[in-house]
Order: C-alpha cells, then structure tokens, then sequence
C-alpha cells in the first residue's frame, strides 16, 4: 500500500492550521492510521482534538516522513524540534512559501532528503494543486509518497527547478486571489450595467464557478473553449475585443501581476 512505510513508521506534521488540516483530513480519509501521525500545534481546533492522531506528544524516533506546514515567519522557532530527524531516512516535505531547501539543509543536515511542495488555498476542498521540487537526497520512492500525500488534497506537478518556483507561487499559490478579485470586478461591472449589487455577485460567482467545472471537464484547451462560446459580431466578440487587447487588456495585465508576485517571492527567499 502506498502509505505503508507511514503506517510502519509514523509521520509528524509541525502545524495543523487551514492547509495542515486539509491535508490531515485527506490522509485520514485515504487510509492512513490515526494513531500513525503525530502533531505539533500550540493551539489545536476541536476538529484535530477528535481526529485522534497523537498531539504534541513524544513523537517516533525516526518517522517515515516529518511535514512542516507553518508559515515561513515561524520557521525558525518550529525547525530546530525536528532537527533529531535529519541526515537520516526521514522524508522532509515544507508547504512553507518562500523557504528553499537549502536554508532546510543547513537546519536540518546537508544530507537529509528535503522536497519543497507549493500547494494553494483550493486544497481545501480537495481542489488544490501542488507543485513539488526535491533535493538530490530524495529518491524516487519519496517524490512517488510526496504526491501520494499531496494527491489527497488536489493534482500534483514535478518541477525540473527549484527556481522555477517563484513562478509557480505567482501563478498558482497566489492566483486563487486572482480569480476571487475578477469575481469582484465583474459583480462591480454588473451593478454598474444597472444590476442590483446583489444579483450581480450571484452572477458573477455562479458564471466564474461554472466556467471553472467546464474548464475542468473539457478536452479542449481553454483558448478553444472561449472560441466555442464567441459568436461571430456578437456580445461576447465585442467584451473579448477590449479584454484581449494587446497593449490594454487582460493580458498584458496579467502578466505584470505575475511578474510581481514573482520578484516579490524571490525577495522573501533572500
């Protein structure tokens, strides 16, 4: 079974907030043992209390795999409790943005297996993705664990570079945000094309939420679809004439806002 080495072993998860609990929740579901995964958090929900999973307690000698998903600010009052694990067979897998594996191998051991993951908020509801990056100490074995764990939460997608990174954080870790602002935006175009403000988010969420389910069910790629849905000198040709407009529209705009949250993640690393 893909989580016996877990089951064996045991697994330690350092944080159990939003995206610690949905991954938590995914693993239980999945099949992981419970009484296999010990927690640290200083402050847990009633929910993680009656998971039954052992909570800040003595945790295995040399567990299968150690998560850290605190955030980055906290990472160095949260690492040193896991050091004992390093430079030895426990798998390291951080959800924290903006902290590169080498600043976890001078914590932990040069020679300890580390893979960096980058999940975003849909996780959730089971709807994340996650892009994942290991150092040269993991094998093949951890990366196929790594998505196994990272599988309950959404879709996974390996990197070639650690430095591609700061991109995948642009586009898709901080992207949700993206997507609820154009919901916005477009409610605030509908109130002011003579809508109700109410009825215009109603339109707005239901449209972006169900284009998202086509998107996701459909073979044909995005650009096909928006072609599927323009007709010739219709409404939509005229919206997608000022959308699509090479110097003011969409994408122009899109791309500086990535660039942004790119240059500002590689700032965070330093």
């Amino acid at each position: 079974m893909e989580f016996d080495r877990i089951a064996r072993d045991g697994m330690v998860l350092l944080g159990c907030g939003k995206m610690g609990s949905a991954m938590l929740a995914g693993w239980l579901a999945r099949g992981v043992p419970a009484q296999s995964v010990h927690v640290i958090d200083p402050a847990p929900s009633e929910w993680l209390v009656k998971t039954g999973v052992h909570l800040n307690g003595t945790m295995p000698d040399a567990p299968a795999v150690a998560i850290v998903a605190v955030k980055p600010q906290m990472m160095g009052d949260a690492l040193p409790r896991l050091q004992a694990f390093g430079n030895g067979g426990t798998l390291f897998i951080s959800i924290a943005a903006g902290t590169p594996l080498a600043r976890f191998a001078e914590a932990l051991g040069e020679k300890t297996p580390i893979i960096r993951a980058m999940p975003n908020t849909p996780a959730a509801v089971g709807c994340g993705i996650t892009a994942l990056i290991g150092n040269m100490h993991v094998s093949e074995g951890d990366m196929t664990l790594a998505e196994s764990l990272l599988a309950a939460v959404g879709a996974t997608v390996r990197l070639e570079d650690e430095a591609q990174m700061d991109a995948v954080t642009a586009l898709s870790g901080s992207g949700p945000a993206y997507v609820f602002h154009l919901i916005e935006a477009m409610a605030q175009a509908g109130a002011s094309a003579g809508l109700a403000p109410d009825l215009a988010m109603q339109l707005a969420r239901a449209t972006v939420i169900g284009a998202g389910q086509l998107a996701a069910g459909a073979d044909e790629t995005a650009e096909q679809l928006r072609i599927n849905v323009t007709s010739p000198k219709g409404t939509t040709a005229a919206a997608l004439e000022v959308l699509m407009d090479a110097e003011t529209g969409l994408p122009p705009l899109m791309e500086r806002a990535v660039a942004a949250a790119a240059a500002r993640s590689r700032e965070l690393a330093q």
